[in-house]
């Protein structure tokens, strides 16, 4: 148990307690801070760096207590040790329990995964499966409907009972603005362009594909963003993988957050630039990339790189951080490197009318490069964005893979960005999405604030929706969900290969939809029902 304490920390301990990441020394007129092995940034009025700050910035990523790191350790060799014992006893005929075996009929496929994986996968894996992968049989609103299944053979297939379970609160889903519905203006607007466009288009933007209702689109989010132009792409998984090689390649230097996305690493992988890793959201390592990338240049050659891309995210959605993005623009400048910001989750969930992170700073868009993002979350559909200068969308264009071999995205799916942008926006003559973008910060708030009193281990920043609830034990994955499941909340668990070995967790994902008293209702089955599987700390003392 770690017992938290706070205190005043005076403007001259500043670089030392509140600013462990940046790359020079600050001050500030208040801050508080949590003085143990965590590290908490609570920043009010910050004259940091120029000034860069404009609003306090709150993140904690309190470290795993050692007690708990090494009981997690030991509890991962303690399966390891008796998952090869009982595989060697299973050789010999000794073992009859088959339950970490392979069936009879996958045993002349061809192996998918090296020795220790397919080990892992079988003797780990399988016994959690059941937290994923879940069907529902409903809109993923604020509250879902899911089928219930069982399985016979520990979890290597699933028989469905053809019950329906009702009314589950859904903190699984990104949907942060509450878009996802089946009533309402979007959904109705979505019906009439599918009975005038038809569900698809069956081509590619380049060729018959570009529909004007693709058009309209892209000059709204390049208004939304405010940015020159903006393309979209239908799938948003595709628009950073099949983007990234159009902008850099052979000769180009890419600085990637330790921490960002799986599309993110996959564009970059396949773009053949040279990649370096910079801690997560630390602005010390990526000067240190830069001032490198620049004073040596290329290796062997030692000529000067052709561009240097920086990777970031606005929201991490594994680590609820938010993207220390004053510190990255002026980096960007200070060294002429060119930055590319993912706002896949923070887009719709940031800033006061929910244009992102860039607004949530106070920025200028202009100062951002390229400006991608995703309409699968806060506006409740699907595929892609990129926003930026004219000359880089029409290069975009002619020149991105998925502009040339990408199915178009589907009319109804536009329309219900369109609607659901403008009501953002205010152009619908009502205040429904701004009432929407607010409402989603309170509860982010509020459910944080929650948690913390009751003294569990949460990761992020305090305006971030997604919420890590830290489990670290790999046996309280299993259990966590379904005890959640069982009082009929929704939730996502997460563990190793996804997260360190020793950090696995419950996330939240909140909505602008969710009403205080689901919110409630969360908090007490916490409390009192699985308390003994995330509680690590006292409740923490008032200051």
């Amino acid at each position: 148990m770690t017992d938290l304490k706070y205190r005043l920390a005076p403007a001259s301990e500043m670089s030392r307690y509140c600013f462990p990441n940046n790359a020079v020394s600050g001050d500030a007129s208040r801050c508080v801070c949590l003085i143990d092995s965590s590290t908490v940034e609570e920043i009010n009025h910050i004259v940091h760096n120029g000034g860069l700050y404009k609003r306090p910035f709150n993140e904690a990523f309190e470290e795993t207590p050692m007690l708990v790191a090494v009981l997690t350790y030991v509890g991962y060799g303690v399966l390891t040790l008796f998952g090869y014992l009982r595989d060697f006893m299973r050789q010999w005929k000794i073992e009859k329990c088959q339950n970490a075996t392979e069936r009879e009929e996958q045993k002349d496929f061809v192996p998918l995964y090296q020795d220790f994986e397919n080990f892992y996968n079988r003797n780990l894996y399988m016994r959690i499966r059941d937290s994923w992968n879940r069907p529902i049989c409903s809109v993923p609103g604020a509250k879902v409907d899911m089928m219930e299944r069982v399985s016979h053979d520990y979890n290597w297939t699933f028989t469905y009972t053809g019950r329906v379970i009702k009314d589950i609160i859904n903190m699984g889903s990104y949907n942060y603005l509450g878009f996802a519905q089946k009533t309402g203006a979007c959904q109705e607007a979505a019906a009439k362009v599918l009975s005038q466009y038809g569900a698809g288009v069956c081509s590619t933007r380049q060729e018959m594909g570009n529909l004007d209702k693709h058009e309209e689109l892209e000059k709204l989010v390049a208004r939304f963003l405010g940015v020159e132009s903006a393309m979209a792409y239908g799938m948003g998984f595709a628009t950073n993988s099949m983007n990234i090689p159009a902008l850099v390649g052979k000769g180009c230097l890419i600085l990637s957050d330790e921490l960002n996305h799986a599309s993110l690493v996959l564009g970059a992988r396949l773009s053949g630039a040279t990649i370096r890793i910079f801690k997560h959201n630390n602005m010390q390592s990526l000067e240190k990339l830069l001032k490198d990338a620049i004073v040596h240049g290329q290796p062997r050659t030692r000529r000067p790189w052709k561009k240097i891309l920086i990777l970031v995210e606005g929201i991490y959605s594994m680590e609820g951080s938010i993207v220390r993005l004053p510190e990255v623009i002026a980096l960007k400048k200070k060294y002429k490197s060119y930055l590319y910001l993912d706002e896949a989750h923070s887009i719709g969930a940031l800033g006061p009318s929910g244009r992102g992170v860039v607004e949530y700073f106070g920025l200028n868009p202009e100062d951002v490069d390229v400006m991608m993002g995703t309409f699968t979350k806060s506006f409740g559909a699907a595929g892609g964005y990129i926003g930026g200068k004219k000359e880089l969308i029409d290069y975009l264009r002619t020149y991105s893979h998925s502009a040339a071999y990408a199915t178009s995205m589907s009319p109804p799916v536009v329309e219900q960005i369109i609607t659901s942008v403008k009501c953002i926006m205010g152009e619908d003559g009502t205040n429904i999405g701004r009432a929407r973008v607010q409402q989603l910060a309170e509860n982010t708030r509020y459910f944080r604030r929650r948690l913390k009193e009751m003294g569990f281990i949460i990761y992020g920043n305090e305006d971030s929706p997604v919420v890590p609830l830290m489990l670290y034990m790999p046996a309280k994955i299993g259990a966590f969900g379904r005890e959640m499941l069982k009082r009929n909340i929704g939730v996502v668990v997460v563990g190793f290969p996804a997260t360190p070995i020793i950090e696995s967790r419950a996330r939240f994902c909140l909505s602008a939809a969710h009403t205080k008293e689901m919110l409630d209702t969360g908090g007490s089955v916490l409390a009192t029902r699985t308390k003994q599987f995330c509680k690590y700390t006292w409740e923490q003392e008032e200051v």
